[in-house]
């Protein structure tokens, strides 16, 4: 690529919580010195006094700011954007290149709602593996923008020495003789009110790490009970170890659990990506946005069936955990069959061959002269 100037790359972060899915990504293109890389940050509200929402915006500027980052809040200027969810008001953009990176590999028909809503607009949209292919092509969105199959570049700090057990066990205090069974769920559909009955039975064989959806916690778009009733376990039960809502990164724990608990949120299958099995809590299907269309295009509790374990009760955690710890050898080859349909490039290499994708594009378009 014979450059003139520096190609200027902005990552709209919109949320802090788009910051893993982001990162290596990052640092690929910040170990380029043929690119100045801008980050900018979104209001990142959260809610006070059950009225208010106060933005958090200059905090988590400095958060980047601290790691080394140009920090910018302009939308104009940039050769590439790269963002973990469709732009507001795309077209201040400009003819920039856009890139749908996601921020997480869930079974929600959000991201292809977003998409559909900015029929004008064309990005260039990250898919994961051959399913989020062929849900792309059953929206139809295939025709209307530029699919790439490059894999999840967030996954690679799962194979590149990044985490470490033993720091999560250290960090909370953790029995380092027992397993770990990780709960994180999402913020909606949430099985929050289920799963927080069934979880003290299981406190003294196991050591149980709650990791909430960071909208659990902000009282925006979900109430702050979802919070709450894990604040008030863990007073009563040492064993539950609540993680904090300044920690957005749950990678580090994933990395470590040996199993865990959800719904519909998309660590399921980020924690597939590391060949172990968890479970599937199977809560109401039927649940739908405003306009009918139903929140998850796959039913949870079709998910994943055969790989992960299923589990509709409180009383029947004990059970899946148990199962889940100790999956029969049908399983196991389930579980490598889900894992190669979901991902390509789980190896740690995803955000190289994302960056490198990138790059033929802008060398097709003219772009990077």
């Amino acid at each position: 690529m014979t450059l003139s100037r520096k190609i200027r790359v902005l990552f709209d972060i919109v949320q802090e919580y788009y910051w893993p899915s982001m990162e290596p990504v990052i640092k690929a293109y910040a170990a380029d010195e043929r690119y100045e890389l801008f980050l900018k940050a979104g209001p990142n509200q959260k809610r006070r006094f059950g009225i208010l929402l106060v933005s958090r915006q200059s905090e988590v500027e400095q958060l980047y700011l601290g790691r080394g980052y140009k920090i910018t809040r302009d939308d104009s200027g940039f050769d590439i954007v790269f963002c973990g969810d469709t732009l507001k008001n795309p077209s201040r953009y400009g003819n920039a290149l856009l890139v749908n990176l996601d921020h997480g590999p869930c079974i929600k028909t959000l991201r292809y709602r977003n998409l559909l809503k900015q029929p004008e607009t064309q990005y260039v949209v990250c898919a994961e593996g051959p399913y989020r292919v062929k849900k792309l092509t059953e929206y139809g969105l295939d025709k209307r923008e530029t699919v790439i199959m490059e894999g999840f570049p967030k996954l690679d700090t799962f194979f590149n020495g990044t985490y470490s057990r033993d720091e999560v066990v250290k960090r909370h205090s953790l029995d380092p003789a027992k397993s770990i069974v990780l709960y994180a769920p999402t913020y909606k559909p949430t099985s929050i009110p289920m799963v927080a009955k069934g979880l003290p039975d299981v406190l003294d064989r196991y050591n149980v790490v709650v990791k909430l959806h960071p909208y659990s916690w902000n009282g925006k778009y979900a109430p702050h009970e979802q919070h709450r009733v894990f604040e008030r376990l863990a007073k009563r039960h040492p064993n539950l170890h609540l993680v904090p809502p300044d920690i957005h990164d749950i990678m580090p724990y994933l990395f470590a659990a040996d199993t865990m608990i959800s719904e519909a949120s998309s660590v399921i299958n980020e924690f597939l990506a590391l060949g172990r099995c968890g479970i599937i809590y199977d809560i109401d299907d039927n649940q739908c946005h405003s306009d009918g269309e139903p929140h998850l295009a796959e039913k949870a509790s079709a998910w994943l069936t055969g790989a992960f374990v299923h589990v509709d009760s409180p009383e029947g955690i004990a059970r899946a955990i148990e199962e889940a710890l100790n999956p029969s050898d049908i399983r196991r080859v389930e579980l490598t069959n889900a894992k190669n349909f979901i991902y390509v490039n789980a190896d740690g290499t995803a955000a190289s061959k994302v960056k490198a994708k990138i790059e033929n594009f802008m060398n097709e378009s003219g772009r990077s002269t």
